[in-house]
């Protein structure tokens, strides 16, 4: 059964747990999440109307107002060219960093169907983790009446860990559903 913290309280217990794991001497060795990035590529929807209610939806999921991000470059066989939005990213730090986190671990990935935690090896070598999130709707927040077109999101955690053990500690002490290794 997991405890329910404040964000202050959450941060100081992980960096005691972490501390007494790894033997750190000052507690600001711990390593800790720094931001978190939200992206949505919106692909061959080329109305203006449908990217806005994608738009609309990915701020009423994180409470933050997407960036629209341009192609870097044209390319021909996917009808795009130089500067065409083809995605939206949200970064996230602070306090709406750390609501956006409880409700992904405690709503939407509960909700995500065949879910059976996310795999250890997600976990890249700068003690970072992407997780995806195949439909949208696995938040509170979209109404399901609403819903036309189901979009799936890229969720990065961006930590300060040095290794991917020290990732992997701080990931399952935060409550995220790892898996376990066999």
């Amino acid at each position: 059964m997991t405890t329910t913290y404040s964000t202050s309280e959450k941060q100081k217990h992980v960096m005691t747990a972490l501390k007494d794991s790894f033997g750190y001497v000052n507690p600001m060795q711990a390593p800790k999440i720094t931001k978190v990035v939200v992206s949505c590529g919106v692909g061959k929807v080329t109305d203006k109307k449908r990217r806005e209610q994608i738009a609309d939806r990915l701020a009423e999921i994180t409470g933050q107002k997407p960036a629209p991000r341009g192609a870097r470059k044209s390319i021909a066989a996917f009808k795009s060219r130089q500067g065409d939005i083809v995605g939206f990213q949200i970064t996230l730090r602070g306090r709406a960093m750390w609501t956006f986190l409880d409700k992904l671990i405690h709503v939407a990935l509960p909700r995500t169907r065949d879910f059976r935690g996310i795999k250890p090896d997600a976990i890249d070598e700068m003690g970072n983790i992407t997780i995806a999130v195949k439909e949208h709707t696995v938040f509170s927040e979209t109404a399901d009446e609403d819903v036309k077109d189901i979009f799936g999101l890229a969720i990065t955690l961006t930590t300060t860990a040095k290794t991917k053990a020290e990732a992997e500690a701080l990931f399952r002490h935060l409550g995220l559903p790892l898996r376990e290794r066999v």
